[in-house]
């Protein structure tokens, strides 16, 4: 079968679109859909001829820059979990489009007896990657598959920050006289390089830029309690968050994108009551699925100013990126007396696995681990990971323990002299939270982030 028109991927429209993840999509008309956490997945089959055809869209993941790096990860990791490969995967030549490289490649596959191809596109961007996967034994749905891969396209992550930062721990913009919260860290102020300055405080991180100001709420349990009104979340949110520190409020006005994971937007001219200054307000979230959307509250000159910098009020779900973006400025560098003590880690996963040939159920494999770093005094660290992973009703258990010593190199690096049996280098920064700091290390090696909450 012709695999050409498969290979494809752009950024076309079409109508009635719909939205995964970061994924932006149209459903082929007349396929099965089935949707989980981690994944949405389309079939169609004749069961008179045994023909069929099964397209499975993942969610993203961390990458490396590396592309193909990515593509060969996922093979090994997704593709051949799914069947058994009989070569390895034919590649075809990268297409590159709006700051997504896509690998794709196929191989014959074999699974209980029965033979197709097995396809995996691989695109990476932002740190990010995005799988799909394609397993068929026919050539009849060509024409639908070309047609769904063409329409799907993706959106820059809300949580990737491609600057690179400098740290200037006692530097304040001159016009605008935010006070640092001394929090027990060594630095509680970030001077980005695209002109932002984060400064830590008591609720919030305050990111300015000229006469911009922008607040990243941390937690709230009030303002963030679960409302199946999301109006009504909102209005509360505001009233927490908001409402008190303003006066002679006018114009306001709620709106909302309702869909997977649905955008919030109310806005208000009012009176700063600090400054006695005539504000343009925008209180903005992003209510992902996962529940971690924060509340970002926009503080401008006026609408005109809010929007020469971060676009104009829009109905579609997708565009915000530059509003998401904010969140990604609660980052602040890390110094070695900070890390003493325990950090720990947890991760639970499922993946749910169907017959390619009938669609029932084949079982589903989970996957926990505990991990902890511990800085103790002499910079030395003790370091443990234990996981329980496997097909339901036949979970094993693993661990691994090492210590060493590390060191900060640098304000964003941590290195360790051994880790499962080799030294290895983390990307390092915190993000803030009431009362406490989260450390977010980066392994070097493979670009995946993982976060670390600090023990009492």
């Amino acid at each position: 079968m012709s695999l050409a028109l498969l290979l494809l991927l752009c950024n076309s429209l079409f109508a009635q679109k719909e939205t995964f993840d970061i994924s932006t999509y149209t459903s082929p008309k007349g396929w099965k859909k089935e949707t989980s956490a981690s994944a949405i997945q389309f079939s169609k089959e004749d069961a008179a001829k045994g023909s069929y055809c099964m397209i499975t869209l993942l969610k993203a993941l961390p990458g490396t820059p590396n592309s193909k790096e990515n593509f060969d990860a996922a093979w090994e990791s997704v593709v051949k979990e799914m069947v058994k490969t009989t070569t390895p995967p034919t590649m075809q030549a990268p297409v590159n489009e709006q700051g997504w490289e896509a690998q794709s490649g196929y191989s014959p596959f074999e699974l209980d007896g029965n033979k197709g191809i097995a396809m995996l596109i691989t695109s990476t961007g932002y740190d990010q990657m995005v799988n799909i996967v394609v397993l068929t034994n026919t050539d009849a749905y060509e024409n639908e598959m070309s047609t769904f891969l063409e329409s799907v396209s993706f959106k820059k992550p809300s949580g990737n920050n491609t600057q690179k930062t400098t740290i200037a721990p006692t530097t304040k913009l001159t016009n605008t006289p935010t006070v640092a919260k001394k929090d027990g860290f060594a630095f509680t102020t970030t001077n980005f390089d695209d002109g932002w300055t984060s400064t830590v405080q008591e609720d919030w991180v305050t990111t300015v830029k000229g006469n911009i100001k922008v607040l990243i709420h941390y937690p709230n349990k009030k303002a963030d309690a679960y409302n199946s009104v999301l109006k009504e979340e909102d209005y509360t949110a505001w009233n927490v968050l908001v409402s008190t520190r303003y006066s002679n409020m006018k114009n306001f006005e709620w709106k909302s994108i309702q869909s997977w994971e649905s955008i919030t937007f109310i806005r208000a001219d009012a009176t700063e009551n600090a400054t006695g200054r005539n504000v343009h307000i925008v209180l903005f979230k992003k209510h992902y699925s996962n529940g971690s959307g924060k509340y970002l509250e926009f503080v401008c000159d006026s609408k005109a100013a809010y929007e020469r910098e971060f676009g104009a009020y829009q109905q579609e779900s997708y565009g915000w990126e530059r509003v998401e973006k904010m969140v990604t400025y609660n980052r602040f560098a890390v110094a070695a007396s900070d890390l003493k003590g325990k950090w720990t880690n947890n991760f639970t996963g499922l993946t749910q696995y169907v017959n390619a040939n009938t669609g029932a159920s084949a079982g589903a494999d989970t996957h926990s681990s505990n991990q902890v770093f511990e800085f103790l005094n002499g910079s030395a660290y003790k370091w443990s990971i234990s996981m329980a992973s496997g097909f339901v009703g036949n979970i094993k258990f693993q661990g691994a323990k090492a210590a060493g010593k590390y060191s900060v190199p640098n304000n964003w690096q941590v290195t360790f002299s051994d880790m499962e049996g080799k030294p290895k280098k983390y990307n390092a920064y915190f993000s803030c939270i009431k009362g406490a700091r989260i450390l977010w290390l980066q392994d070097t090696g493979y670009g995946d982030y993982t976060g670390y909450g600090k023990s009492e």
